[in-house]
């Protein structure tokens, strides 16, 4: 018997009825730009064509299947009456092995923090920006050929600066100290995973949506299509756009590290402006592996970019990876998200295991614990 609750069961009926009427006015204006990129396909093909932006996978060449892991992490808040519960996690997990090759881990790596915090408002963007650092030390640490990272290569950055302009002043939250202290580490990292220097050894990232539209912009293609959803019509299996360079916000990239200590500013001071430059850097492409699969968007460094050798390997890891249509992303970054999210929906489970723990050694009322620990809202993010 399933558990799940009917959609619409807490709901008025006259506001279902309400939106439901909405929607047929909705789903007119979207039938119409469906109709509209479907019947220009073919011109939109051929500017393409035309625009030297498109080729086909057999043009780079088939070099050895790489090993591959994704990397993904969550974070959670659960709000109790006394304190907040907070939890961030990053997850790493093995491809499909190729024949040829052994498997490096037997299960998934991970890195948790777990800490009860003060009620502040700044937990969350503390809390997250530690999430995406032990990502990035993970995908750091893999010894796989293909490292996919689930989101944007610009993500970083931005949680980074807005917990740089907040953990100063909440020195009180564990996950501030944690994130203060471990900054270095995180920031080499990052760089790292910019850089991708080693020749052997790819850092991707595959974001399931962007707002960017670099090929959209330069084609003039109508704006209320994305480049992602465009190129899924267009694109034939097996076939990728030309690398174009990311497309940089009005202001430049920056981090704040004047109030870290004196000591790790200036430790970060290089790496930071290593990273800043490095952005400048990346190249995205749009690659479609099988006709069951949208196009997959593709951030990648312009030293795998402009090489096609690594570019191909690249590619047929992608290819390699995206198995079966009940996938929409290839296997280990669809693995790494469906393990990450598993850690926010446990929050009210670990709640539970710990409160169980402190009513056992409680010498006064245990209803004060289970007032203490009552939870009144979580949230959640990846």
């Amino acid at each position: 018997m399933s558990t799940e609750r009917p959609p619409f069961v807490d709901l008025p009926a006259a506001l279902v009825e309400e939106v439901l009427g909405e929607t047929a006015a909705l789903a007119n204006g979207l039938l119409t730009s469906f109709r509209n990129i479907r019947q220009d396909r073919r011109a939109l093909r051929e500017q393409l064509a035309e625009k030297e932006l498109i080729c086909s996978e057999s043009a780079l060449g088939y070099p050895p299947l790489p090993t591959t892991c994704g990397v993904d992490g969550s974070y959670a808040i659960e709000r109790l009456l006394t304190t907040d519960l907070a939890v961030a996690g990053a997850v790493a997990v093995e491809g499909l092995t190729p024949p040829s090759e052994k498997r490096h881990w037997e299960f998934p790596h991970h890195k948790t923090f777990v800490a009860a915090e003060p009620h502040l408002e700044d937990t969350a963007t503390v809390l997250r920006a530690v999430m995406v650092g032990e990502e990035l030390c993970l995908a750091k640490g893999a010894p796989h050929d293909l490292v996919m990272i689930d989101g944007t290569l610009t993500l970083p950055i931005i949680y980074f600066n807005q917990a740089l302009n907040k953990a100063p002043d909440v020195r009180k939250l564990h996950c501030a100290n944690e994130f203060l202290q471990q900054s270095p580490r995180y920031l080499d990292a990052y760089r790292t995973i910019l850089r991708s220097e080693r020749s052997d050894k790819y850092y991707i990232a595959l974001p399931k949506y962007s707002t960017r539209r670099e090929i959209g912009r330069r084609m003039r293609w109508p704006n209320d299509h994305d480049d992602r959803g465009i190129l899924t019509l267009l694109l034939k299996p097996g076939e990728l756009t030309t690398p174009l360079p990311l497309e940089q916000p009005e202001q430049q990239w920056h981090l704040n590290t004047g109030r870290l200590d004196p000591a790790i500013k200036e430790d970060v001071e290089e790496i930071v402006e290593e990273i800043i430059a490095a952005l400048g850097d990346v190249r995205v492409f749009y690659y479609k592996p099988h006709e069951w699969l949208p196009a997959l968007r593709i951030e990648v460094s312009e030293s795998v970019a402009s090489n096609t050798h690594r570019l191909a390997a690249v590619v047929q890891g992608l290819k390699h990876q995206s198995a079966t249509p009940s996938m929409l992303e290839p296997y280990p970054v669809y693995l790494a998200d469906r393990t990450a999210k598993a850690l926010s929906r446990a929050i009210p489970a670990f709640r539970q295991v710990t409160t169980q723990r402190i009513a056992e050694q409680y010498e006064g009322d245990i209803g004060e614990v289970f007032f203490a620990m009552h939870g009144y809202r979580s949230e959640a993010g990846a």
